[in-house]
């Protein structure tokens, strides 16, 4: 029975297919593997080891040697044995180290909502878990992550970190495993099967070759000459596609005598592979060398289109971009993914980014590349914007977050080369920041564009708006209505009747939440509205009759709390909007349990959780099976209300604030449970909370 009230969240969060509370699957968030794994049977064994016996353990190595890959495929067999999972947090396109804490929360599935520090929640959070996290990528935060490890191996017990990083955090509780390279003697040796593998993905020709033992020793030359690297390994492979592997032989060997790099002394395995970088380099196209480098400015993952917009200009037009990114596919230099559905995306390693940022400098094209890069996700923040509202919410939803990384570095450009499109990005990212669990990080970014920005007009009101949004969702009620009565001001200044419908829903809110829904009525209601006259498919509009309805329920006044609801909802479904639409569920559940409609009110929460599955919204998913275990201890169930109750615990404990310190929402929880307790008693009671709280962790 507990199956049909129970909530998955596949959707939610990070990448990686994240499983969330209650959704019965593995907990954790590991990425796919993006190619065969060869070798390493020993490596693997010792560190499979060491995740038993130590709590803290660095995997270091030159680039290109295979950190990520063998940390991947060592904890992907550890995931059975961490009840809490096992969670993989991607550094390499974190370039800000204020925002390490708040890329780590939300990869674990923590969507703080509160104004605490976000370092304590998270280790409150991760307090009485067995999990274990992997920080891949970490050389270029080494101070930041030595700190947050430290403090988080001291607040949890039961947690296990795995670091990949060219060099130790230098920690005392650290426990560090060099990567070498490949074997590559003989002709049984790892080297040669990772290369021989590669070659076989390039050209099914390539299978003669490792047949005859004249060509296999010129194989097995190759991998020496490489020194064993994996990534160089790939690159070498990827070349059988065009060249025989005498003529890879003989390139390498030129390449590695005229090497010289007089700008830093490399030891042996790092001059290897930037001297295998570089010859893949020569051996491109001048428009893929062009490409290659102008690339170097996304970080994660991108989609064709994006490349075709930053990356097209001179010899290298829009229509051949994607033709000369194949190109680069082919020869290994960018790699070839898909998200979910939602069509290609691409990513070069860090190494081969690296590599080419350097020729980007060279070119004097990094500002430019940077510019462009930053206002073309400026224009889809933009778009996002007009669209959330509409049909293709969720499309955006999952779009945002498949550009997380990018539209991070493109407002860390902004906010150094243009405050006043950062301000105007910042606050068209609203719904992400307040619906989708990055308020920390909206927070931070919006306060640091609004004090650079000008402050006057649209944009800045927005951004303020925004603010307050994030503000309302930590508890900061006073700076909710300080903001509340800042945007008042600039929108009647602006004459804006969809911006003055926008304070007015903050500040009715701020008021609303500590429990005066008196004024909240005066602020967002109908005689509000209408005064403000603003369209009434506007988000202040609609937003304000969510505030109204939210305020008819605290003053008892159901049967208006519900009419309003229902317009709410058709309002939505004609705009095909499910978010907000979700929310006026909410309210008819409330108060169809307020007039003692029991079966109406679970029916209510039922269609309200399958909207926030959708969105991800851990807010509104922990709102909602309180509501549902309020109307099921209502119509008799108190097995089920307590374990609605406790799968709802673990889903508050992922926004930080249970119940957000509202009276009215700890009420009806407080409601649920004791008419729960009286229907079953305190210890049934105690067990299947207990048993809610237990599956709702994996």
């Amino acid at each position: 029975m507990f199956g049909e009230y129970s909530v998955n969240n596949n959707q939610a969060g990070s990448t990686g297919g994240e499983a969330g509370p209650g959704s019965g699957a593995l907990p954790g968030n590991l990425p796919p593997e993006s190619a065969s794994f060869v070798g390493r049977e020993k490596e693997l064994g010792l560190l499979h080891h060491l995740l038993d016996e130590r709590r803290l353990v660095t995997l270091t190595g030159v680039g290109g040697v295979g950190k990520s890959r063998l940390a991947l495929r060592a904890v992907t067999g550890a995931r059975r044995a961490r009840p809490d999972g096992v969670w993989w947090v991607e550094l390499s396109p974190l370039r800000d180290p204020a925002l390490l804490t708040t890329t780590v929360a939300h990869a674990v599935g923590l969507a703080d909502h509160s104004s605490r520090p976000l370092d304590e929640e998270l280790c409150a959070w991760m307090a009485d878990k067995e999990l274990l996290l992997v920080l891949d990528t970490c050389e270029h935060l080494v101070a930041e992550c030595r700190h947050l490890v430290g403090e988080l191996l001291q607040s949890a017990p039961g947690l296990t970190v795995v670091v990949t990083s060219r060099e130790p955090l230098g920690s005392p509780r650290e426990t560090l495993f060099e990567v070498c390279p490949l074997p590559c003697e003989g002709p049984e040796s790892d080297a040669l099967a990772l290369f021989r593998a590669r070659a076989l993905a390039a050209t099914d020709e390539a299978a003669a070759v490792f047949e005859d033992p004249v060509r296999s020793a010129v194989a097995v030359e190759v991998c020496r000459r490489l020194d064993g690297i994996p990534l160089a390994l790939e690159l070498a492979g990827a070349r059988l596609r065009l060249w025989t592997l005498e003529q890879v032989a003989e390139r390498l060997g030129s390449r590695s005598e005229m090497l010289s790099d007089t700008r830093t002394a490399l030891l042996p395995r790092h001059r290897t592979m930037r001297t295998t970088i570089g010859w893949s380099h020569e051996l491109c196209e001048p428009v893929e060398r062009l490409l290659w480098a102008r690339l170097s400015v996304f970080t994660g993952d991108f989609d064709v289109a994006a490349a075709r917009a930053v990356c097209s200009g001179g010899p290298l037009p829009a229509s051949r971009v994607e033709r000369v990114l194949a190109g680069l596919v082919a020869k290994s230099v960018v790699r070839c993914t898909e998200e979910r559905g939602a069509g290609a995306r691409y990513r070069m390693l860090d190494t081969i980014r690296e590599y080419g940022h350097d020729w980007l400098e060279e070119l004097g094209e990094v500002r430019i590349t940077a510019d462009r890069h930053a206002h073309w996700y400026a224009a889809l923040s933009q778009a996002a914007d007009r669209g959330w509202l509409g049909p293709g919410q969720v499309d955006w939803y999952r779009r945002t977050t498949a550009e997380h990384a990018q539209l991070r570095t493109a407002l860390e450009h902004l906010l150094g080369s243009d405050p006043a499109a950062a301000v105007e990005m910042a606050g068209a990212l609203w719904f992400y920041w307040f619906a989708c669990g990055h308020v920390h990080e909206g927070r931070n970014f919006l306060e640091r564009a609004l004090r650079a920005a000008p402050h006057r007009g649209a944009a800045y009101t927005q951004a303020l708006w925004a603010l307050g949004l994030t503000t309302l969702l930590q508890g900061d009620l006073s700076t909710s209505r300080e903001l509340g009565l800042d945007c008042t001001r600039e929108a009647a200044r602006l004459a804006d009747p969809e911006r003055e419908l926008r304070a007015a829903h903050l500040h009715a809110v701020a008021v609303l939440m500590p429990g005066d829904p008196v004024r909240a009525l005066e602020l967002a209601g109908p005689r509000a509205r209408a005064g403000h006259g603003g369209r009434t498919t506007g988000p202040g509009w609609l937003l304000c009759r969510l505030a109204t309805g939210y305020a008819l329920c605290d003053l008892g006044r159901y049967e208006e709390a519900a009419e309003e609801a229902r317009a709410l909802r058709d309002a939505c479904a004609e705009l095909g909007e499910r978010w907000l639409r979700a929310y006026a569920d909410y309210i008819l559940a409330v108060a169809a349990l307020g007039l003692g409609h029991h079966g109406e009110a679970a029916r209510h929460v039922r269609a309200m959780l399958s909207g926030k599955r959708l969105l991800g919204d851990r807010f509104g998913i922990a709102l909602g099976l309180d509501l549902l275990a309020a109307a099921v201890a209502a119509l008799g169930d108190g097995e089920l209300a307590a374990r609605l109750l406790g799968t709802g615990h673990a889903w508050w404990r992922t926004v930080g604030r249970p119940q957000m310190g509202s009276p009215s929402l700890t009420a009806l929880r407080d409601q649920g449970e004791r008419q729960a307790r009286a229907a079953i008693g305190d210890a049934a009671f105690e067990a299947a909370f207990r048993g809610g709280t237990a599956a709702s962790t994996g």
